[in-house]
C-alpha cells in the first residue's frame, strides 16, 4: 500500500528550469531505491535517474548527466529531481517509482509508480 504522486511539471522555455517532486504515503518504508522515469509520445518508457535510501548513492542516465539532479527528504516522505538546462528532448511525461530493494542499478525493480507529470520544453 503505497502511493507516488509527482507534481511540479509544468511548460518550460529551452534552457530553462524546474523542480519535479514526488509525494509518497502508506507504507512508505517498503521504499528504498526512488527513481524518476520519463515517456515521450511514441517512445518508450526511459530511466532518468535514481537514489536510494540514505541518499548517498546516485544513478543518472547519460542524457541527463551534469543537468539533473535526484534528492529526496525522508522527513517528508519526498523525492525531488531538479532539473536545469532543460532541452525540447526532454519533453515527457515524468513518473515517480519506488522499489523494495535499496540497490540502485539497472536490475532494480520498481514496484510502485506515480500517476505522472508532463513537463514541456519549447524550443
Amino acid at each position: 500500500q503505497v502511493q507516488l504522486v509527482e507534481s511540479g511539471g509544468g511548460l518550460v522555455q529551452d534552457g530553462g528550469s524546474l523542480r519535479l517532486s514526488c509525494a509518497a504515503s502508506g507504507r512508505t518504508f517498503s521504499i528504498y531505491v526512488m527513481g524518476w522515469f520519463r515517456q515521450a509520445p511514441g517512445k518508450e518508457r526511459e530511466f532518468v535517474a535514481a537514489i536510494n535510501r540514505s541518499g548517498g548513492n546516485t544513478d543518472y542516465a547519460d542524457s541527463v548527466k551534469g543537468r539533473f539532479t535526484i534528492s529526496r527528504d525522508n522527513a517528508k516522505n519526498t523525492l525531488y529531481l531538479q532539473m536545469n538546462s532543460l532541452k525540447p528532448d526532454d519533453t515527457a511525461v515524468y513518473y515517480c517509482a519506488g522499489s523494495p530493494s535499496d540497490y540502485v542499478g539497472p536490475a532494480t525493480r520498481y514496484n510502485y509508480w506515480g500517476q505522472g507529470t508532463q513537463v514541456t520544453v519549447s524550443s
